[in-house]
C-alpha cells in the first residue's frame, strides 16, 4: 500500500523520478524514498532520464550531476527549455560555491552535496513540493510601497521607482520578509548567492542606494538598520 509522504501537500501519491548511475546509491535512495511514502521510478543514465523527465509525469526529480551520456545539469536545461517546471533536486560530490551556483543557474531548484543524510534529502524534497503547491503571489505590498513581480515594476505612493536588477532582487528579499530582521548572512546568501562574507561594504552600498530610491519624496523611511543584527523593512507609522 502506498503511503502519503510526511509533510506532503499532495493528496495523491507523490511520484519521484530518480536519475542515478551509482547502483548502491540508487538502491539506498529508492528504499528510503519508498519507505517514506513516495512512488519512485529509477533510471541510470542521462538519456533515459531526460526522456522520462520530459514526459512530465513526475511531481519531483532527483538527479545526480555526473551521469553517463548527458549530465544532470544538461537534463535540467533541456527541461526548462521545453517549459517543464518540475522541481529538481541536484545531488553532487561537487560542493564548491561555484558548483552550487551552476546547478541553480541551470534551473535546478535545490542542490545537495554528497555525502548527505537521507533525512535531509527527504526534508528538501518536501520543501520543494510545498513551494510548488503554494500559490505564487505576483504583487508585494508594504504600506504604500508596491512591487509588481511579473512586470518587475516598483512604485511608492504611485511614483515609479527606478531600480537596478540587483536592487530589485534586494527589495524583493526584504519585502517578502517585511517586519523580520534580515541579517547580513541572509542577504549574502539570498541576494548575492555568496556563502561567505567578502569583508566589504557591498551590502551597505546597495542598502543605501535602495533607501535613497524608495524614500525619495516621503518623510518616513521603510528600511531600518537594526544595530548589530541587520536590516528590517517596516513602517514605523
Amino acid at each position: 500500500m502506498r503511503r502519503k509522504p510526511r509533510g506532503s501537500y499532495s493528496v495523491a501519491p507523490v511520484h519521484v523520478l530518480l536519475i542515478e548511475d551509482d547502483v548502491e546509491a540508487a538502491r539506498f535512495l529508492v528504499k528510503g524514498l519508498c519507505e517514506s511514502g513516495y512512488t519512485v521510478e529509477h533510471v541510470a543514465d542521462g538519456h533515459a532520464g531526460l526522456a522520462r523527465a520530459t514526459a512530465g509525469e513526475f511531481d519531483a526529480i532527483v538527479t545526480d550531476r555526473m551521469l553517463p551520456q548527458i549530465d544532470g545539469l544538461a537534463i535540467i536545461e533541456g527541461l526548462r527549455a521545453k517549459g517543464i517546471g518540475t522541481p529538481v533536486l541536484v545531488l553532487s560530490a561537487l560542493g564548491s560555491v561555484d558548483d552550487r551556483i551552476k546547478g541553480l543557474k541551470a534551473g535546478g531548484d535545490d542542490y545537495l552535496t554528497k555525502p548527505f543524510a537521507l533525512a535531509e534529502l527527504l526534508a528538501r524534497i518536501e520543501a520543494l513540493l510545498r513551494r510548488r503547491s503554494t500559490p505564487q503571489t505576483t504583487r508585494l505590498k508594504v504600506e504604500d510601497l508596491e512591487f509588481d513581480l511579473l512586470a518587475r515594476r516598483v512604485t511608492r505612493a504611485g511614483r515609479e521607482v527606478e531600480l537596478t536588477t540587483r536592487e530589485l532582487k534586494l527589495l524583493e528579499f526584504l519585502m517578502r520578509r517585511a517586519g523580520q530582521v534580515v541579517t547580513r548572512t541572509m542577504l549574502l546568501e539570498g541576494v548575492w548567492d555568496l556563502h561567505f562574507d567578502p569583508q566589504s561594504n557591498l551590502i551597505d552600498v546597495h542598502i543605501s542606494r535602495l533607501r535613497q530610491a524608495i524614500d525619495r519624496g516621503t518623510d518616513h523611511p521603510l528600511i531600518h538598520t537594526v544595530r548589530g543584527s541587520g536590516y528590517v523593512l517596516r513602517s514605523d507609522n
